[in-house]
């Protein structure tokens, strides 16, 4: 190959400028609602990341300006820079060197700790924003959430109201946020709200916050859960009082109750979700979400939680086996997502590779019935991976609870 003459390279250079420029052009589209927040936590949590930003530039940006200003003065045509081969210690550059992102360290250290106290999501709010505190008086709005495929079902436990897909919430009010998932493991985040809290089967996850702007804001999942993730957003609306109430009026008036039927069929995967109103909700239907027994006949994840708590059911507990299975409902009842596959509808992989310790099985005709062999483990070491006490084959090597408990 030849080498560029120096016309092609100086072509270059405008190319490369208008390049960078388009680019900046389209980032300058970003939305940036981080920055821009509207709730008193999102706010503190920007005011953390420009504060710990600056402090880590306090650093960064002298040694890359002293970098660039040693490569000039002492480079090879310099023939005015002092040039001592000999010099190998300065005992005042030590100091500036260890001491200055030694200070640093503590301050930033200093900060990110009383923050992550500060602003824990499971702590109540004790202020409305910088300038006002929380009124002794006030009464904060609860609003139960569950993360279903792929769509967010709101329950309001005091307006007695449900909605999938759009939330609201009157402005200069705590939220206290219950957070749970009837599926995989998700990610509630609005940004302009708060930061990010994650939803996960069997288990609550709380978030404390407030929205100071009336307004409309994004809402969405940040946690990757299937084919239909990238359409699993919602509105959240900041409302003046007198507008949230009407709000629920209006949920009232046009919404559907929420039965255990009803909730059964809405869970079913569903991908860009409508928004829907529930004018009423069955009593203990989010109890049942969360503790995974909304479906009839299914073990609730608390008494399952007091037969281990009392030390386990020995070889009574192989009654529960069907009524603590969760992850294959779907298959059975037809509603399986895009793209499943053993063990969840019973069919082969599609690279032929089985899930580690299962030797064969899975049906081939997608009906989800066993086949000899399936679910076959390794016979190596029936005991590798569990922990002394527990019960094998329905062989008790620990205590065990009444057999009562099994109902």
């Amino acid at each position: 190959m030849f080498p560029r003459s120096k016309r092609d390279l100086s072509r270059r250079g405008p190319v490369r400028c208008l390049a960078l420029a388009a680019l900046a052009v389209v980032l300058s589209g970003c939305n940036v609602v981080l920055m821009q927040p509207s709730g008193d936590i999102a706010t503190r949590q920007r005011d953390l990341i420009l504060a710990s930003t600056g402090l880590m530039l306090l650093i960064i940006v002298p040694v890359i300006a002293l970098t660039a200003l040693v490569a000039w003065r002492y480079r090879a045509s310099n023939t005015e820079a002092t040039y001592d081969p000999d010099w190998h210690h300065s005992t005042q550059l030590e100091v500036v060197i260890w001491a200055a992102p030694l200070a640093i360290v503590i301050a930033l250290g200093a900060l990110t700790w009383i923050s992550t106290h500060t602003l824990d999501p499971y702590r109540p709010l004790d202020r409305l924003d910088a300038k006002r505190p929380l009124p002794a008086d006030v009464k904060p709005i609860t609003v139960e959430v569950v993360a279903l495929d792929w769509k967010w079902l709101f329950f309001y436990p005091d307006q007695g109201i449900a909605t999938v897909n759009e939330l609201a919430a009157p402005v200069d009010v705590p939220i206290t946020f219950k957070i749970t998932s009837a599926s995989v493991m998700n990610s509630f985040f609005i940004p302009a709200l708060a930061g990010q809290i994650y939803a996960m089967p069997g288990m609550e996850t709380k978030l404390h916050a407030v929205i100071n702007k009336a307004g409309i804001f994004d809402g969405f999942s940040a946690n990757y859960s299937g084919s239909g993730f990238s359409r699993m957003n919602f509105k959240f609306h900041g409302l003046k009082r007198e507008a949230f109430d009407e709000w629920v009026a209006k949920v009232k008036g046009e919404g559907k109750p929420l039965s255990r039927d009803a909730y059964i069929a809405l869970e079913k995967p569903t991908e860009a979700e409508p928004v829907r109103y529930f004018a009423s909700v069955e009593d203990g239907l989010y109890k049942a979400a969360l503790n995974m027994c909304v479906l009839p006949g299914k073990m609730c994840m608390h008494e399952m939680m007091h037969i281990d708590a009392m030390g386990g059911a020995g070889k009574d507990s192989q009654a529960n086996r069907d009524r603590l299975r969760y992850d294959n409902r779907h298959a059975e009842q037809g509603d399986e997502a895009v793209g499943a596959t053993f063990p969840a509808s019973g069919r082969e992989s599609r690279d032929g590779h089985k899930p580690q310790g299962v030797t064969s099985g899975g049906s081939r005709d997608g009906s989800g019935k066993d086949e000899p062999g399936q679910d076959k483990l390794e016979k190596t070491n029936p005991h590798q991976g569990h922990s002394p006490g527990m019960n094998h084959g329905g062989h008790n090597h620990g205590g065990s609870a009444p057999a009562q408990l099994n109902n």
